[in-house]
């Protein structure tokens, strides 16, 4: 009977340990960098309603001039959205197709439609990137919603950062990320508690990913747990105290 009432109290415990450990990220030993694959490194492509900031700088102003009235001294740079067309209009040189395009393959499209204007290409600097990296982050997370981060790049666990990080009944070890492209959407699995998660090709997310965070299969039983630790706690004490006082 003892040994049953033993079990009893111990249960409790015993999952609460476990939903400690599956909160916590990154476990397990240093990657040594031969260990770690290779991140995915294949250039984002350009999709509808994604915005390109375009900078043109040169030291001649008066080639500066002739996109737009918005200049700073020598440089013109602009946000442009890609229309539902896949096309981005800038001043002088109209529309442009970058639907599907890489930012350096669109960079060398404006290089090549400035020559038309510009003699000696060495005259001008062409930048090109994405405003931002924009994420939606939902399920069982604190702020959920959609972000903007003016980076270049940026980890799934910078991004939980900024939405005040996964709450006690999310699921680190099965978080999805869901990946829209121009060819479909595709859906990725990755594992926050170990040190692994560094091999995975969706660690480093992209522009327009969708982050979701599900709920752990446990959450309910932990709830059930948290709740009956108390009482098991003040029943354990009571049993202690009334085994001391036969014992004596």
């Amino acid at each position: 009977m003892r040994k049953h009432l033993l079990l009893f109290f111990i249960f409790p415990y015993i999952f609460s340990c476990v939903s400690v450990k599956n909160s916590i990220y990154l476990q397990g030993d240093s990657l040594q960098k031969k260990e770690i694959k290779r991140i995915n490194n294949i250039p984002y492509k350009l999709q509808v309603n994604d915005v390109l900031f375009i900078g043109i700088t040169s030291n001649d102003e008066s080639l500066v001039q002739i996109f737009s009235s918005q200049t700073s001294k020598n440089s013109y740079f602009s946000n442009y959205p890609i229309d539902d067309l896949g096309l981005i209009r800038i001043p002088n040189l109209g529309p442009i197709n970058v639907l599907g395009y890489t930012t350096r393959e669109v960079r060398k499209i404006i290089e090549n439609e400035l020559e038309k204007f510009i003699k000696k290409s060495s005259d001008i600097f062409v930048s090109v990137k994405l405003s931002g990296i924009k994420y939606t982050i939902i399920g069982e997370i604190s702020k959920p919603g959609v972000q903007v981060v003016s980076q270049n790049k940026l980890s799934i666990i910078d991004a939980i950062a900024i939405s005040g990080d996964i709450t006690k009944d999310g699921n680190l070890k099965q978080v999805e990320v869901i990946r829209k492209s121009i060819s479909g959407t595709e859906k990725f699995f990755i594992d926050l508690t170990t040190m692994n998660a560094f091999n995975s090709e969706v660690f480093y997310i992209r522009h327009n990913d969708i982050i979701n965070i599900t709920p752990s299969k446990k959450s309910s039983l932990n709830s059930w747990t948290d709740s009956l630790l108390p009482v098991s706690g003040i029943i354990t004490l009571i049993t202690s105290i009334m085994l001391i006082v036969n014992n004596t």
